[in-house]
């Protein structure tokens, strides 16, 4: 089986101008009366990736899935699966699963019988439905369970059981809606791995539908994050983090500083922003299309941001003093709370290196944030 890591450092086919999608949504939006769910959207995704739709309730990334599975009508557009359209083909002539947030196994059959159920339905032969089911059990390692009801299994089993029926009938696109939703964190975590590990191993092109960032950024290839019925950014999840396209996407993935501010000096690799927020001049090492004059954004994420109680060894740009006024410890991690002169509080994270670290910055200290030119990120939008 191919490593995860080493599937995802291969090249990419979003990045081939002549890869040919395997999924291409086309101008799709879906109306209820008034109310505009799904605006326009245009998507490509494709053979083998393990996309993520992303955003929060009421973005309308569960009625773009249904519409993949059939269950809605598109209001206008076209949906192509394999260069087949598919935008009026029912659910069941489409070869396409889902695999819903409730599991929906059959409380009466065994974990057998309800993998099998699809299977059955179709009249395939006992031979082979017993080498699929069996097949599907190995690989969601659910091979001892195969005679236990679902009320005798726990939380991440029932998902396996669920992901094992999807995936038996072989689709040639899996919809998986909030899949993880129902575990609790730890079981979520391990169980993102196996359910990557499981997509690698049968190369089924996957779209799953989360509100959880941390749950996408471990899970996806590339994340297409809506809002208001629209794909807003589509990247990996390191693009989506570190180059945000808009003061939403920045908020929305991970925790940020947003400081507000105009241009006072620009070149083509450098740009000079006055910021009354962050109480200095921040200096970023990159130039950027922005309007002279107007109102200019720099997100600035918590891990990027060094915290001393000594002033850096320089102390003229991208550097403020505040002062501590809340800590979180988090184990690995400790979360500060700075405010600024300017009254804004800025969040700052630093790693937990020494178990019993000696002078640790306090609760009400005077301290000193700095960060690296290359670590903010200018948005104009």
């Amino acid at each position: 089986m191919t490593d995860a890591s080493s599937e995802r450092s291969a090249p990419t086919p979003w990045t081939d101008a002549g890869a040919r999608p395997y999924v291409r949504i086309e101008h799709v939006s879906k109306r209820f009366g008034d109310f505009v769910a799904v605006n326009d959207l245009s998507l490509d995704i494709y053979h083998k990736e393990l996309f993520c739709l992303l955003g929060g309730s009421g973005c309308g990334k569960s009625t773009l899935l249904r519409m993949l599975a059939g269950f809605e009508e598109p209001s206008a557009g076209r949906i192509y699966i394999d260069d087949v359209d598919m935008t009026d083909i029912p659910p069941y002539q489409r070869p396409v699963n889902m695999m819903f947030q409730s599991y929906a196994l059959f409380p009466h059959m065994t974990v057998l019988d309800n993998v099998a159920f699809g299977l059955k339905q179709e009249s395939r032969s006992r031979q082979e439905i017993r080498d699929k089911v069996e097949a599907m059990l190995e690989l969601v390692k659910l091979s001892a369970f195969a005679r236990r009801k679902p009320h005798q299994l726990s939380g991440g089993q029932r998902q396996r059981v669920a992901l094992a029926r999807s995936l038996v009938k072989q689709p040639k696109l899996l919809l998986l809606d909030e899949p993880l939703a129902a575990l609790d964190k730890k079981l979520r975590e391990s169980t993102q791995f196996e359910l990557m590990n499981i997509q690698d191993t049968l190369g089924v092109t996957f779209i799953i539908v989360t509100h959880d960032q941390e749950e996408a950024m471990t899970l996806a290839s590339r994340i297409g994050v809506m809002d208001h019925g629209r794909i807003v950014q589509t990247g990996t999840p390191s693009e989506i983090y570190e180059f945000p396209n808009s003061r939403f996407v920045a908020d929305f993935i991970g925790s940020v500083n947003i400081f507000e501010g105009h241009i006072i000096d620009e070149d083509n690799d450098y740009v000079r922003i006055r910021s009354t927020s962050a109480d200095c001049t921040l200096f970023i090492n990159h130039g950027v299309a922005a309007s002279p004059g107007g109102a200019i954004w720099v997100a600035l994420r918590p891990e990027k941001i060094l915290i001393s109680r000594e002033p850096p060894a320089s102390t003229g740009e991208n550097c403020v003093q505040g002062t501590v006024e809340g800590i979180a410890y988090m184990g690995d991690i400790s979360v500060f709370k700075v405010k600024l002169a300017s009254g804004m509080s800025v969040k700052v994270t630093q790693p937990n290196l020494i178990r019993h670290a000696e002078d640790r910055i306090d609760w009400d200290d005077a301290v000193w944030l700095s960060w690296h030119a290359a670590s903010g990120v200018v948005l104009t939008s």
